[in-house]
Order: structure tokens, then C-alpha cells, then sequence
């Protein structure tokens, strides 16, 4: 399999090399240079346990990996990444609304899966004498802290967390600045937006690619999408096995990596009827859906904070896959959620469900509530369920009344002592604290 760039397909890489870059050499992102296709049954009895989505992603990714140095490690690299589950729970007796938790993990995100899975990779990809490689991380809260989890204290890598000071919840900010050790905290005095472009812009510049090793644990990284796509997977066929009908999924969307993979898996050929984004505040994704006119745009800051990109870099993929605006319109629909509705969307289904959302997964709570009637009738919807609750008890505890229990993994990290350095939003800032 080979893996080429969305802005020329000349720049082509196998796995090893697509995962150890992050980033083609002209900017681009990598997608599969072609797409395997699977009937339902090829691959085998669906299950949201760790075992399960370890054995379905060995079946499911193996062509991605065939002719890779890493072919041979690919169940060791399942095992290692998918060592909790991803349950499905239904939220109605008949099954027609069931909520996908993806928080089980370390860091209480679903970012765990695919930090894990992209660690578990590269740490197979290097050699004793190899120079240290530098991970590059744009966090709006999540992702920071869960590729620092899974790279923390592995020999041979360095992380650079680069966060939006002030802009991430204090639990997140915990998270991202508790390790030391081989990871590092920049709070960046700017937005997500200004963080992002910073990792771009130094995969870009001579004089760090001279001096480090550098490679992205962002979305933009391969690794960190492929192994995504099994829990969606996994999902769609154990609605299948129940009802004989495909999933339909709404998806809390930031900057799309999670969202793409669920498209992955459908392009894969899994039973997945509609995938519906929901957005925060920051509505650069709905807008061209509806215009289809791209105007990326400032991100603002909102409760929903792992959403807050105004500038979304796997857009790019979803484009490249669906080049055309009809196609794309087909493809995906999406709606945006401020944050009065994310409020208000907590405490309704804190009464209804007894479910405690966190702000991402309100939003989509609050999509699906908008559908009319018959269309939430007609499909078997899954809400996503992205954070847990207890990495934003300042916000969500006010709107339900009680507390909200934290687990054991989060609490372990929330007593760690909190390293950070600020920098500002030049490279010229964080090419000197790499320094």
C-alpha cells in the first residue's frame, strides 16, 4: 500500500515513512493511494471490547500495512492501542439512539486510541541509533494530553505540546502540562489556529528539519486516523447484527480528524448510512457546506473547547476524497451549536438520560434533537461520545447540580505537578524553546 500527498499524488510514501513524516514534503496531507473494500461478514462477529477492536483492526488495517516494516507487528500494535473498550449503549428501548463512549481510556478522550496506536507504531519504526524524534502536538485540549500518555518516557522521543494559553478548561491544561520528563508545555499566547500553523510552518523551515528529527502526532498523522476508523467499525456492525440496518453517526467536529475517519470506514465499505457533524461556535465547515465557498476563519473560543478551529486541516482529506461540493453535500451534512445550546442540551439530557455529556457531546446531542421526527425514526442514530464529563466539572457541574466523578486515571494525572514555558505565536518563539 502505498500513501500519497492531497496536493499531488507524485509524493507518494509507504506506511513507515507516511507515519514517521506526518506531513507529505509539499504540505499535504497522506490518503491511501487506493481502498480496499470489505463485505460485513469478512470481518467477523462485531464486539466494542478491547479483544474485539484489537482482532477487528488487525482484519481491517492489514492491507494498509502489507509491504510495511510494520506488517509483521500489526496485531502486537492493535493489542498495545486497543487495550479498553468503546461501548455502545443504548439511550431508548426500541434502539433508535445509542451513544458510542470513547472516553475509557488513560486521558479520557478519544484521542487515546489513536496516540496509542501511532506511539505503538513508531516506537517499532526506531532503532537504538536513531537520532531522537521530535512530535510536534497542536492541542485545543485533548490531543496534547493524550499523545503525551502514550510517547511519555518512551526512549527515543521528545513532545512538544503546543496549547492556547487560557483557552483550554484547567482539567485539560492539567493534562497537558503534568509530565516532564521527555514532553514539554508551551502555552501559546494566541488561538488553536495560531498553534497549528506553528507545527506546519516548522515541518517547513531548513533550519529546524536540520537540527531535529520532526514528525506530527496531530491528525494530519496517518497513524492516528487508521486505527479511528475501527471503532466506527466496530460500532456499524454491531447495529447491524442487532437490527439488520446500517449506523448513522453525529460526530462532535473540530478539526475533522474524527469525523474522517468515520467516512473512512464507510468508503471501506462498513454499514454506515449518514455522518452528521456537529460544530461549536466555530462554523467554517457548515458554511462551505452550504455556500461552497472555503473561508477559513479565526477561531473562537467556546465551552466546547477541543472543537474550537476555525481552520480545520482534514478538511483537505475530506475534499480530496470528494473533490466536488454535491459529492461532499452528499457525503456529510454538518450544524453548528453555540454555547447557550450546549448548556442547555447538559441539563435536558442529564434529566431525560441520566447522562452526564461533556460539552462535545452535547453538541451532538443537540443536532440530533433538531432532526425532525421521522427522520430520527428512520435511521439507528449514534451520538459520539468524544470526552468524559470530569475533564469539565467547572462547566457541567453548575448546570446538573452534583459533582462529577472523576476516574482513577484522570485523578492519577490531576495530582502530578504542572510544568509549562509560555511562548508567542512565531516560529522565530518556538524555534528558540525547541532550542
Amino acid at each position: 500500500m502505498r500513501f500519497v500527498s492531497t496536493r499531488d499524488p507524485a509524493h507518494a510514501a509507504g506506511l513507515a515513512e507516511a507515519l514517521e513524516r506526518g506531513l507529505a514534503p509539499d504540505g499535504g496531507l497522506y490518503v491511501p493511494s487506493e481502498w480496499p473494500e470489505y463485505s460485513p461478514e469478512a470481518l467477523g462477529a462485531p464486539g466494542t471490547g478491547g479483544r474485539a477492536l484489537a482482532g477487528l483492526a488487525v482484519a481491517m488495517l492489514r492491507p494498509f500495512f502489507a509491504g510495511s516494516r510494520l506488517a509483521p507487528h500489526l496485531a502486537a500494535i492493535a493489542a498495545e492501542a486497543f487495550s479498553f473498550d468503546a461501548p455502545l449503549e443504548p439511550l431508548d428501548a426500541l434502539g433508535r439512539l445509542s451513544v458510542l463512549e470513547l472516553f475509557h481510556g488513560p486521558t479520557a478522550a478519544f484521542k487515546d486510541f489513536g496516540a496509542r496506536f501511532l506511539a505503538a507504531c513508531l516506537a517499532r519504526l526506531r532503532a537504538p541509533s536513531d537520532r531522537t524524534l521530535t512530535l510536534l502536538v497542536a492541542t485545543s485540549g485533548d490531543t496534547g494530553g493524550a499523545v503525551a500518555a502514550a510517547f511519555h518516557e518512551r526512549p527515543g522521543f521528545e513532545v512538544a505540546v503546543l496549547y492556547p494559553k487560557g483557552l483550554v478548561s484547567a482539567t485539560q491544561e492539567r493534562q497537558l502540562t503534568c509530565w516532564g520528563g521527555n514532553v514539554r508545555a508551551f502555552a501559546v499566547r494566541g488561538t488553536f489556529d495560531d498553534c497549528q500553523r506553528l507545527v506546519k510552518e516548522a515541518f517547513l523551515d531548513p533550519a529546524l528539519r536540520e537540527r531535529r528529527v520532526l514528525s506530527s502526532a496531530n491528525s494530519i498523522n496517518l497513524g492516528r486516523l487508521l486505527p479511528q476508523a475501527v471503532y466506527y467499525a466496530a460500532a456499524s456492525l454491531a447495529i447491524r447484527q442487532a437490527y439488520r440496518e446500517p449506523a448513522s453517526f453525529i460526530i462532535p467536529a473540530g478539526n475533522l480528524g474524527n469525523s474522517l475517519a468515520c467516512v473512512w470506514a464507510r468508503r471501506l465499505g462498513l454499514p454506515i448510512a449518514e455522518v452528521v457533524l456537529a460544530h461549536n461556535a466555530n462554523r467554517a465547515v457548515p458554511d462551505f457546506l452550504r455556500t461552497g465557498v472555503w473561508q477559513p476563519r479565526p477561531s473562537i473560543a467556546t465551552l466546547a473547547s477541543a472543537m474550537d478551529v476555525g481552520n480545520p486541516s482534514n478538511l483537505e482529506r475530506l475534499r480530496a476524497l470528494y473533490p466536488q461540493i454535491d459529492r461532499l453535500r452528499t457525503a456529510v451534512e454538518a450544524d453548528t451549536v453555540d454555547d447557550e445550546h450546549i448548556r442547555e442540551r447538559i441539563r435536558a439530557d442529564f434529566q431525560r438520560f441520566g447522562r452526564t455529556w461533556c460539552p462535545h457531546t452535547a453538541t451532538a446531542a443537540e443536532v440530533y434533537a433538531r432532526l425532525p421526527p421521522e427522520r430520527r425514526s428512520a435511521r439507528r442514530w449514534v451520538l459520539v461520545a468524544t470526552a468524559h464529563a470530569a475533564k469539565f466539572r467547572e462547566i457541567i457541574e453548575p448546570l446538573i447540580g452534583r459533582p462529577v466523578a472523576v476516574p482513577d486515571s484522570l485523578a492519577r494525572l490531576l495530582e502530578r505537578p504542572v510544568l509549562r514555558s509560555e511562548i508567542a505565536p512565531q516560529l522565530e518563539a518556538l524555534r528558540s524553546a525547541l532550542a
